[in-house]
């Protein structure tokens, strides 16, 4: 597993619970933490086999587009991009810090940090395995019969690996 990180992404925004702070904006900074296994990019020299830092940078800079009330909303809001557009991160942390906020005194930062750690097992083989566990995850792309799946959901605590998926696809 390795770390592929973009810190210090400083962009002006208007954010902020009060109209004064979405009429006149500040700044915020952003940093992305995300662990992944790259080796075979690395072996390849390959940036199609990695997770591409550029990428990450777009998907700040178009959440941080977006006048949003909450920190928290924004640093879910990158998260959630990142996890649509790969599905190969193992471990996510997203902080979004507010330079200076109007807090009636000095402050540097006020900051929201999401962190999530996608690193499981199979709940049927014990494998181990990524899942997102939400509407991203790649388990929703197999085909199986409604039915099937209740059975399963209630059968094994936690998701199953592609491989024990397939066994109960329709095909």
């Amino acid at each position: 597993m390795g770390l592929i990180a973009v810190e210090g992404m400083r962009f002006y925004a208007y954010h902020g619970f009060y109209k004064e702070e979405q009429k006149i904006g500040q700044y915020y900074l952003v940093d992305v933490h995300v662990h992944t296994d790259f080796e075979q990019a690395a072996e390849e020299d390959s940036l199609y086999a990695t997770i591409n830092y550029e990428t990450i940078y777009l998907a700040a800079k178009i959440e941080l587009n977006k006048p949003t009330r909450l920190l928290e909303t924004i640093a879910t809001r990158i998260t959630d991009s990142l996890k649509n557009k790969f599905a190969n991160i193992e471990e996510i942390r997203v902080r979004v810090s507010k330079l200076q906020p109007p807090l009636g005194g000095e402050v540097d930062r006020t900051f929201v940090e999401v962190h999530h750690d996608h690193r499981t097992e199979c709940a049927a083989t014990d494998d181990p395995m990524l899942c997102y566990g939400d509407k991203n995850c790649w388990c929703n792309e197999v085909l199986i019969q409604p039915e099937v799946r209740k059975k399963l959901n209630k059968k094994f605590d936690g998701c199953l690996s592609p491989e024990a998926l397939k066994m109960y696809a329709v095909t």
